[in-house]
């Protein structure tokens, strides 16, 4: 290192310290962060497990209520850029609580839509702005918890994205099952104003640089996004080789391409190319990418198969037993988070990563191989909820680590961008699978369907392990050493 950066390095962790409000007691921060992360994890999935219900209780079809993820998920993919940005820019506390109000607003107008789709479709548009809590909250974390406890903190909200997924799917069955469909945003309108009602507690923190947001590269990423999300999310009911479908990617490919130049050229772009382009970021983000298609295919199989029919290969569970093979996922992800930090900080943060995608890899060959007794779904449960508790906190870790820290909010968003795109492709190629092997004219798929895909996303766990080995053994340290914004 030259002496120049040197000095630049010291002033960071200066800044840094000076930041962190002295005898600060980190636990109302965690609480409040938790609330926030929880929140908006748990509302991207709650509606995914009881599609059905909404489409019968809104007389809609299918592919019309399939709306009702696709609008949160293309506004979370939006926002949640941009919200980084800004943090970064105009601090982390008020972009936060403007990307909270969004979602309380959104959840009362979806509680509210009575029978009416559009309605409902626009409040889970407005609730998807809550995308934004992830990089915001990892900001906050940077410059409110010592640098002691911040591996700890980072790993558990990282793992928050599938612990509130999981959870997501887990409630939604029981509660549409006693108290009906509005339950669902009732609920999420609780959250969302105890997360609010908690943000007292989080610091006022400057930014430690100036800049302001680049509107055209933010258009630029935002159209990219909607087109290649759009496509992905009604390539089945479109058709995939319809013009529209041809013509959302072919239009996304053009706004990408674009806006990587735009952001090559002007000197304060939204996201800096060559932080992306670094090894650590790179190779997290390819690890994300393949971990995170994995997970939401094999948590789009499961629940299917388990509500099949008993007559067939199924067990003809109801929606709220669905739920309840997800909880040991669920439970377990909440205690890998923290066990991903202490094995990150011994051994580095890919060992938690690589031992994550294994987990991933063996829980669902097991599922390929061994899926006719309910009770393998529950075993099986502990092991992928593990897994991927250890892999998305050690993702966390080495994408805040191998960031400067007035970039934290727009890596982390990026990083984030990458779990919903993958996601969604996840869900759609599980359909596919199932689809491909449905008999013409029959309204379930052949066993095989289910078997295939679990052995395909058991394949994608062990190329997260291959794109796991190249990410770095050792960040250049903690995440709490370098300074917050």
């Amino acid at each position: 290192m030259t002496w120049e950066g040197a000095f630049v390095a010291s002033q960071e962790r200066l800044m840094a310290a000076r930041a962190r409000p002295a005898g600060r007691t980190p636990g109302p921060v965690v609480v409040a962060l938790v609330m926030a992360v929880l929140a908006a994890s748990l509302a991207q999935t709650i509606v995914l497990a009881v599609l059905p219900r909404f489409a019968a209780g809104l007389d809609a079809s299918t592919t019309e209520v399939t709306w009702v993820l696709t609008a949160f998920m293309l506004s979370s993919a939006v926002a949640t850029p941009i919200a980084g940005r800004l943090g970064d820019l105009a601090g982390y506390r008020r972009v936060l609580v403007g990307c909270l109000c969004c979602f309380t607003a959104g959840s009362l107008v979806c509680a509210l839509a009575g029978g009416s789709l559009g309605v409902l479709i626009a409040g889970r548009a407005l609730q998807g702005v809550a995308g934004g809590v992830f990089p915001l909250s990892f900001g906050i974390a940077r410059t409110a918890v010592p640098p002691a406890r911040l591996p700890g903190i980072i790993a558990l909200l990282s793992a928050m994205f599938g612990i509130g997924g999981s959870a997501g799917m887990v409630v939604a069955g029981p509660l549409v099952d006693v108290l009906g469909t509005s339950s669902l945003f009732w609920g999420t309108l609780v959250l969302g104003g105890a997360a609010l009602a908690a943000v007292p507690a989080l610091p006022r923190v400057r930014p430690s640089r100036g800049g302001r947001l680049d509107l055209g590269g933010a258009v630029l990423l935002s159209g990219a996004l909607v087109c290649l999300l759009l496509a992905i999310s009604q390539g089945r009911p479109w058709g995939w080789g319809s013009a529209a479908v041809a013509g959302l990617f072919a239009g996304g490919a053009v706004l990408l391409a674009a806006f990587g130049v735009l952001e090559s050229r002007i000197a304060d772009p939204l996201v800096d190319l060559r932080l992306m382009g670094r090894r650590g970021q790179a190779t997290t983000n390819l690890a994300t990418f393949v971990v995170a298609m994995a997970m939401f295919g094999a948590i789009t199989l499961v629940p299917r198969f388990v509500q099949a029919p008993a007559a067939g290969y199924g067990f003809g569970s109801s929606p709220s037993e669905a739920g309840l093979i997800m909880l040991p996922m669920a439970l377990v992800m909440l205690v890998a988070g923290p066990a991903a930090a202490r094995l990150g900080d011994r051994r580095g943060g890919r060992t938690p990563l690589l031992a994550g995608a294994v987990c991933a890899a063996v829980s669902l060959a097991v599922l390929a191989a061994a899926h006719g007794h309910l009770v393998n779904f529950y075993l099986v449960g502990l092991l992928i909820g593990a897994g991927y508790g250890l892999a998305f906190a050690a993702m966390g870790l080495l994408i805040v680590q191998s960031a400067p820290a007035h970039q934290t909010g727009v890596a982390t968003g990026i990083n984030t961008i990458v779990r919903t795109v993958a996601a969604a492709i996840g869900a759609q190629l599980a359909a596919v699978l199932l689809e491909a092997r449905t008999p013409a004219g029959g309204p379930l798929p052949d066993e095989s369907g289910y078997t295939l895909g679990f052995t395909v996303f058991a394949v994608l766990g062990v190329a997260a392990i291959a794109a796991g080995a190249l990410v770095p053994g050792r960040s250049a340290g903690r995440p709490g050493d370098q300074a917050g914004a």
